[in-house]
């Protein structure tokens, strides 16, 4: 059916590569995320990287501030599947190094790095190893110039940085590359985003820096990348949060879940619950969440404590579950009642028949590819 009121239409920009995973044009919105251990230490980032592969990111982000991180990144690259990128942010050195182990991009500010000569280098590095480059402006760390004529960090401080930064890779002929203009103020960012939208046709990658940690991070990240994404803007996301890397890849698709720009794992509609239940909504989501967290095929399923809103869920989601009285509640498949199961055995049904379905749909696209 066609609802126009669901559609987003994303903004045009070129797009470019970062490894094997296209960014901007017509390519899903990726979902990335950035280490936080020791990258000198390649089995645990390695460890930590495969976790966020787990979950389902496209790209990450590691830090590279001495020769030993850079050192350890081929071991790092060779060990993983998706791309990496390598944070930059002074010594040239560091960017050619990188480049030179496998880097699949460079998260850099050109002007930081020294004169010409040097931004000239990594260019050519960047060129000779297929690097994409990331320009990272932060409100946080504006050039003083800027600051100087605009007195604080603002929207318009934030859009000069970075056509700075474009003008200094442009003129050593490198296209290859996103743009972030990030702020830990939400209206900040947003309005900096919606700016630089207009300014340039490349990929632009979005987040709400420094957003604080799982919950008040969450709600901040949702506010502002929302209304980014609502309105077309954004090519690649990373939802920064003090707290494990994974989180913040989880909460990456659930906004674009949300937003039906991404369609990813097992997306549960569920009733905040009342004394109208038949049996224990939050507790039986709870479990449901955990245990299906390793579903990567799209499928919805929704859990409903009673049967006011239950069946007209149901009916919209791949799996449903309606409580009922007697201790027993109706399962739908396809929108459609289909039998009935005791409370006390549901969550254990429903994970057999949503990994049931995911096998299902895994092998239909096996077939598809091939």
């Amino acid at each position: 059916m066609l609802r126009p009121w669901r559609h987003i239409e994303r903004r045009k920009s070129r797009q470019i590569m970062v490894g094997d995973v296209p960014v901007g044009g017509d390519a899903p919105i990726a979902v990335q995320s950035m280490t936080n251990t020791p990258t000198d230490d390649a089995a645990a980032t390695i460890a930590q990287i495969k976790a966020l592969e787990e979950a389902g990111a496209d790209i990450v982000r590691v830090s590279c501030p001495d020769a030993a991180s850079t050192k350890a990144l081929k071991e790092i690259v060779n060990a993983v599947h998706v791309p990496i990128v390598a944070d930059i942010h002074f010594h040239y050195a560091r960017a050619l190094e990188a480049a030179d182990a496998g880097a699949a991009c460079l998260r850099i500010n050109p002007g930081n790095i020294g004169d010409d000569s040097r931004v000239a280098e990594v260019v050519a590095a960047a060129k000779a190893n297929g690097c994409s480059m990331r320009i990272g402006v932060n409100a946080g760390s504006l050039e003083k110039n800027l600051l100087d004529q605009y007195g604080e960090p603002c929207p318009d401080a934030m859009v000069d940085s970075a056509l700075y930064h474009v003008g200094l890779l442009e003129k050593h002929g490198f296209d290859q590359y996103k743009i972030s203009v990030k702020a830990s103020d939400v209206f900040m960012s947003v309005a900096a985003y919606q700016k630089l939208a207009d300014a340039v046709d490349c990929p632009l990658h979005i987040g709400i820096t420094e957003a604080g940690g799982l919950m008040s991070g969450t709600v901040k990240s949702s506010i502002g990348l929302g209304n980014l994404l609502w309105s077309g803007i954004g090519d690649t996301i990373r939802v920064s949060l003090s707290s494990d890397p994974v989180d913040e890849v989880k909460v990456g698709f659930e906004m674009l879940k949300s937003l039906g720009l991404r369609h990813r794992g097992v997306t549960i509609i569920s009733c905040p619950s009342c004394a109208r239940q038949g049996f224990n909504v939050i507790k039986a989501v709870e479990e449901l969440e955990s245990r299906l967290a390793h579903i990567a095929e799209p499928i919805t399923l929704s859990i409903i404590g009673c049967v006011v809103n239950g069946p007209g869920e149901a009916r919209e989601t791949d799996i449903g579950f309606t409580g009922g009285g007697s201790d027993a509640g109706m399962v739908y498949l396809a929108g459609r009642p289909d039998h009935k199961k005791p409370h006390d055995e549901m969550v254990d049904h429903l994970v057999a028949l949503v990994e049931d379905k995911a096998a299902e749909l895994a092998a239909q696209k096996q077939s598809e590819g091939n």
